[in-house]
């Protein structure tokens, strides 16, 4: 080849093919969505002197681009903050400011798509890493059960509010950890205990905060949240005896369980292995819960065991239902029905449909109403953006501009009746000029091995433990 073409096709890599200066703090970007990437940040990153985190990346959220990681969490080192930019500008970035490592630093995202982002930092010249959980698990001096799935929306919050009643029934002083959503100011969010619907508008939750948190808040739990977890765990070590991680996404726990379970759901099946950082999760959990076996197939929940038994044959296999009934059937039946979901699960979960299509349809809707049809602009970007989403209305309202779209969207169409079934009361938050029929779903235990004899376990080994100490 001629080596004046090899030069030019090497070019764009060049400024990383420099010796790096003495003393030269290695450059670092955090490929983030507002959650694992700050705690990475604060557990591995904040305090070394050997690393300049560059910026953070937003993808996923609306929103959280165009911030800056404050100072005042930052640390001294960061006077100025830290950036938070626009994931398409990865390749310009470590361009420009000469990055010697991407690390990727967020959740439910394909295979694929973890090597994509990786092969455009490694086209930089930049190297691209991810952090594990010996780096980034903070341990606690309480017992921890931890719920995580493998994909968005299998249903580990109603684990975990199962999970949070059946502790405190026996007595137990519980704390629930959210995986973190700090969507809007991070100093004031830092550390956030929540215990009240009082709390949750103080702290100006958005629909998605909202979805996590008002439910354990009715279910009597605090929960603690925010951004700094080191800070959060010793806030709510102050007031409880065992700590419930519900985690976000499929994530992994930032908390180190002593007992960890996942959950799979049975509708969909062949997605045990298939997200990031969920097979992970699924080879890691000591149990597995296959969800939603009362809406699945029995070929599907065959087909999700036998994935979780190719990746984790040692964990302990449950299976569990997760009935959806609604407040007021009769009043569905022979209706045109417009059907509001679960935000997450809908948008970066895949799902077409969730709760909401299956609750409307078992009443005798007469049709559903195409939100499309009636859909404003901010709207219709949600749809553009995940064309995979069915003849249903993600709760999205990640700021007051979605939540407007959203009461638009559904007060303009042609529906008789909206069934939600998202886990809070919409009507604190917009104005729906048509009657409103919730849809709620609860973990309900399936038969064979019980996750209720799963814990008691536990508590036994503990209490055992704890008389031996």
């Amino acid at each position: 080849m001629d080596s004046r073409r090899s030069k030019a096709i090497g070019s764009k890599a060049k400024p990383d093919a420099l010796p790096q200066p003495a003393g030269r703090r290695r450059r670092v970007v955090i490929l983030g969505a507002a959650g694992r990437d700050f705690h990475n940040f604060n557990v591995v990153y904040r305090g070394d002197a050997a690393t300049e985190v560059v910026a953070f990346t937003a993808a996923q959220i609306p929103g959280i681009g165009g911030r800056r990681y404050p100072p005042a969490l930052a640390g001294a080192r960061y006077p100025d903050g830290i950036p938070i930019v626009d994931e398409g500008d990865l390749d310009a970035l470590c361009r420009d400011r000469n990055v010697d490592e991407v690390v990727f630093a967020y959740s439910d995202v394909t295979h694929e798509q973890v090597m994509h982002l990786a092969s455009r930092a490694l086209a930089t010249g930049a190297d691209f890493s991810l952090l594990g959980p010996r780096r980034t698990m903070l341990s606690s001096r309480l017992p921890v059960i931890a719920i995580t799935a493998v994909r968005t929306g299998c249903g580990k919050s109603a684990i975990a509010r199962w999970l949070s009643r059946y502790l405190r029934e026996r007595g137990r002083r519980v704390a629930v950890l959210r995986h973190p959503m700090p969507y809007g100011d991070l100093v004031k969010e830092r550390v956030q205990r929540l215990a009240s619907l009082a709390d949750l508008a103080a702290a100006e939750c958005t629909i998605e905060e909202r979805e996590e948190y008002e439910p354990h808040i009715a279910a009597g739990n605090v929960v603690f949240a925010g951004v700094d977890y080191g800070a959060i765990l010793a806030a709510a070590e102050a007031e409880a005896e065992i700590i419930v991680w519900d985690g976000g996404n499929n994530d992994f726990p930032f908390i180190r369980p002593d007992l960890h379970i996942a959950v799979v759901d049975a509708l969909r099946p062949r997605q045990i292995a298939t997200h990031h950082p969920g097979e992970a999760v699924a080879r890691m959990a000591d149990a597995v819960v296959v969800n939603k076996v009362d809406a699945a197939s029995p070929e599907d929940v065959e087909t999700a065991i036998s994935g979780v038994r190719a990746v984790n044959p040692a964990a302990a296999i449950l299976k569990a239902r997760s009935p959806v009934r609604l407040d007021e059937a009769a009043a569905v039946r022979g209706k045109s029905v417009l059907v509001i979901e679960d935000g997450p699960t809908i948008t970066h979960g895949g799902m077409a449909y969730g709760a909401g299509q299956i609750a409307a349809m078992a009443a005798g809707a007469a049709a559903l109403v195409d939100p499309r049809l009636s859909a404003v602009a901010d709207i219709q970007a949600v749809y553009r953006a995940y064309p995979h989403i069915g003849m249903v209305l993600p709760a999205v309202g990640y700021g007051p501009g979605q939540l407007k779209a959203l009461a638009a969207t559904v007060n303009a169409s042609v529906a008789e009746i909206v069934v939600s079934a998202t886990p809070i009361d919409l009507g604190r938050l917009i104005r729906i000029e048509k009657p409103v029929v919730r849809a709620r779903y609860e973990y309900a235990e399936a038969g064979g091995s019980t996750l209720a004899t799963l814990i008691e376990a536990f508590l036994a080994r503990h209490a055992a433990a704890g008389a031996a100490g």
